[in-house]
Parts: C-alpha cells; sequence; structure tokens
C-alpha cells in the first residue's frame, strides 16, 4: 500500500477546550516519510513536534503534546482520523496551543481530510507490526496486543451508571469501518463539569462538543448518536493515542477499561522493547516477498 498525503491546504477555526478561546488547525501536504508533524505557532515562533510517546505531557483533560518548549493540547481526535483514514503524511498547524474541540469526536475532522482530498505519493507504507503477544495491566486496565496484519480493535468499558454500563465492541479498523466511530462524541458527567468550570479549566468544553451525563441520564436533549456511542469514542480515542507511535500500528488489541494514560504506558513499554515485540515492514516489499516465497507446486509426474 502507497503512502498518503493531504492533495491541498484546509483549515478550520474553533473553540478550544481549556482556553475556550478561538483555536485554528491546518492540514498542509508533507513529503514521503515525514510522517505526522505538529506545527505549534507560538509568539516566540513555530515549533515542531512529533507524535512520540515520550512527547504526552498531560492525559487528563485531554492528550497533550510537547517538546519542551511548546505544546499542543487535544490531538486525539485528530490522530484518530489520520491514523483511521490512513494518512501518513501530513503538516498539522496549530494556532492558540490546542486542537478545536469542535463538536467532540472526530467527524469534522473527517469532514477537512475530505474536502483537503488525498494524494498517493507511490512509495509504500512503513508499519510496525506486533511479532508477539504483549500483555501490560495495571488498576483494572488492560492493553492485550498479538499480532495481525491489519488494526484490529476489541474493546470493553464497565462504567457504574445505568446510561453506560456494560459496553464491547469489535471493529477491523479501515478507512471504511472508522467512519462508524468518528462522529462519536466525548463524554463526562455533570459533576466534574461543573468542578473543572469552578476551577476555570474546560472553559470550551458544553453540551455542543460532550455527552453530559448526571445522576438520572444523559442531559444532552437529542441524546445520544447511537446506542453504544461510548464505547465506540472509546475507540476513536485509542486509534489516535496508538498514533502516537510514530508510524502506523498493526495487531488485534483487546482493550478493558483503558484511558489515555493507560494508553500512553502501553506504547512506552512497547517502545522500549521494539525489538523484542515488533518487526518494521514495508508493506509493498513484504508483499512482493511473500509472493516470490511461495510454495511453488510440484509437476505431476508422466503417466
Amino acid at each position: 500500500m502507497f503512502q498518503t498525503t493531504v492533495a491541498r491546504p484546509v483549515s478550520f477555526t474553533g473553540v478550544g477546550l481549556h482556553s475556550g478561546k478561538d483555536v485554528q488547525l491546518k492540514f498542509q501536504p508533507a513529503p514521503v516519510d515525514s510522517g505526522i508533524v505538529f506545527f505549534a505557532h507560538t509568539s516566540s515562533g513555530v515549533r515542531r513536534i512529533h507524535p512520540r510517546p515520550e512527547a504526552v505531557t498531560a492525559t487528563a483533560l485531554a492528550t497533550t503534546l510537547s517538546d519542551g518548549r511548546a505544546s499542543v493540547s487535544t490531538v486525539e481526535h485528530v490522530l484518530a482520523a489520520l491514523n483511521g483514514l490512513q494518512v501518513d503524511n501530513v503538516q498539522v498547524h496549530v494556532v492558540g496551543g490546542e486542537v478545536p474541540i469542535m463538536d467532540g469526536s472526530a467527524a469534522q475532522v473527517v469532514q477537512m481530510l475530505h474536502d483537503a482530498g488525498m494524494r498517493m505519493q507511490y512509495k509504500e507504507r512503513k508499519v510496525a507490526r506486533i511479532r508477539r503477544p504483549l500483555s501490560v495491566a495495571g488498576e483494572g486496565k488492560v492493553i492485550h496486543a498479538r499480532p495481525h496484519h491489519g488494526f484490529y480493535v476489541d474493546y470493553t468499558i464497565d462504567f457504574p451508571h445505568k446510561s453506560i454500563g456494560r459496553q464491547r465492541l469489535a471493529l477491523e479498523i479501515t478507512p471504511e469501518s472508522f467512519m462508524s466511530i468518528a462522529s462519536a462524541r466525548t463524554f463526562g458527567f455533570l459533576q466534574e463539569v461543573e468542578y473543572l468550570h469552578s476551577k476555570r479549566l474546560a472553559l470550551g468544553g458544553s453540551l455542543r462538543n460532550a455527552v453530559v451525563l448526571d445522576e438520572d441520564g444523559i442531559v444532552n436533549p437529542e441524546g445520544l448518536r447511537c446506542p453504544d456511542e461510548f464505547v465506540r469514542h472509546k475507540i476513536l480515542d485509542f486509534i489516535g493515542d496508538m498514533a502516537m507511535f510514530g508510524m502506523p500500528l498493526q495487531g488485534a488489541f483487546e482493550v478493558h477499561c483503558s484511558g489515555h494514560h493507560h494508553n500512553n504506558l502501553f506504547l512506552r513499554r512497547l517502545q522500549a522493547e521494539a525489538s523484542v515485540y515488533l518487526d518494521v515492514v514495508r508493506e509493498g516489499e513484504e508483499s512482493r516477498a511473500d509472493a516470490e516465497n511461495e510454495a511453488v507446486p510440484a509437476l505431476a509426474m508422466p503417466a
């Protein structure tokens, strides 16, 4: 499979989750093998920040990336859309220190990418493929990865709230199946939102960009977009967090009650022991090698 980038620049201005002020996101084409790179526009200049496990500096309200001198927050839905739609190389320019929260899902990011269009770059994708099983567990959270030629996610959540409860969904993540989870919104509880606002935090958070629950149920007057929107959003976050590895990951991932912090712990373990658990391959080169190594059928002996 060849690498891709966006065909033309496209931008969006919207409210930031943290500041409550207008911030800007812009996608621009990038050359082959450059990957996804964030460009943080600050008062002192532009800083390049590469999504890597060690670049994650905060996971409380959203995922924040930093190079030590500049940071970009709320990156998970952008990375989920790029990863889910298999966009390999792109410059992600951010003005205002954070990505617009939009509607709390990746739907508008997907629309931006569709508006930009895709351009094939005629060089095979480089992927990191799980070689042997790996489990990372702690505090009731588990990620178990095993070899698989693709990106398969089997995700379970379990919340002690009658409107959520236990939900499970398994999907082979492709650009087509990603569309079924792209519109799933982030969610939270009313008492948490009220507390954050009282501390002048999450000033951009509202019913316009999150599913909010109180003790009785869902506060949003429009309700849910689908009955299992909660687990779908957790898969969306997981896809975005796995894009922090720096190249596409391939494997089957069984996930139980994880979140941004545990997802990052898993990636750090995977990175630290990459020589044990990963094979890095070019998809096209591997396919040709597989074809060349196929057993040749034996010729039938003449009667």
